[in-house]
């Protein structure tokens, strides 16, 4: 019997060291990115706090610290006592930022939306007063929309834009209506500022935008915003279709999985979205 063909060892794995295991971890470093976990999620904290968060020895968790804080990952200010993210763990997450861009992180959460939904799926950002459309995945179904990369659009009267609006402060929202005004395209679209104003609380509340046939008669969208790691909108996903597709009981389902699309492809180039705290928004 002929002897096993031997077993090719996977790129980026040093000889001998079969495949992964929970014993060949290096368990210093396990313990020190447990270490930086708890300080990324709780900004800062004591030695005594921190170690009894992660359930370590305070003795331990000292001399991961201030190994840590002699590459400038973690820093400690010596009038509060209390340990925090150092400017090199910024450094490094910026390094994840500039390697994934919003459209390639978008592919995915974009394709399974259209799956789960049946609709043409799209991506946009706002340019100059408008929406401009980057990628789109389109459904299967016979009749769909179509919007050709780059394609303008404008920000009252779509989805997308809405939702983007929506994340506005007033007064920026308010300079771009008197930049490019608030033009008709059906008998639908929200020409008067109180009502767009009305429908952009509502949107920030919610965190979906409703295009309801306000650009096409006979077609809706529904949009949520991409955050990026500063909480600002920029960009936003959507799904739209014929009307007769996106009956009334069916659009806050579809929210639902657009709103779970924005927010893997927010997660994957690194966002955050932001805490609305009443102070500031459209209303």
């Amino acid at each position: 019997m002929a002897d096993p063909a031997p077993t090719k060892r996977p790129r980026g794995r040093p000889r001998g060291s079969g495949t992964e295991s929970q014993g060949g971890t290096v368990q210093a470093l396990d313990r020190g990115l447990t270490l930086l976990s708890a300080l990324a999620r709780d900004g800062k904290g004591t030695l005594s706090d921190i170690a009894m968060r992660v359930g370590m020895p305070a003795s331990s968790a000292y001399r991961l610290l201030t190994t840590m804080q002699g590459h400038g990952i973690v820093a400690f200010d010596d009038t509060s006592q209390e340990w925090m993210i150092g400017v090199e763990a910024f450094r490094i997450g910026r390094a994840f930022v500039h390697r994934v861009s919003v459209m390639e992180a978008a592919r995915e959460p974009m394709r399974r939306l259209m799956r789960d939904t049946g609709e043409t799926s799209n991506l946009a950002i706002a340019d100059e007063g408008g929406v401009v459309f980057m990628s789109q995945v389109e459904s299967h179904n016979p009749i769909r929309a179509f919007f050709r990369p780059g394609t303008r659009g404008p920000l009252h009267a779509s989805g997308i834009g809405k939702a983007l609006l929506a994340e506005m402060d007033r007064e920026d929202v308010e300079k771009v209506l008197r930049r490019n005004g608030l033009a008709e395209f059906t008998a639908r679209t929200l020409t008067a500022p109180d009502r767009l104003f009305a429908d952009l609380t509502e949107t920030r509340r919610r965190g979906w935008a409703y295009d309801d046939e306000e650009r096409y008669l006979g077609m809706r969208c529904i949009a949520a915003p991409i955050f990026n790691t500063y909480g600002e909108a920029v960009a936003g996903v959507s799904v739209s279709g014929p009307t007769v597709r996106f009956p009334d009981n069916s659009v806050t389902d579809t929210a639902v999985k657009v709103r779970e699309a924005a927010s893997a492809i927010t997660d994957l180039i690194g966002g955050t979205p932001p805490k609305h705290d009443g102070n500031k928004g459209v209303s």
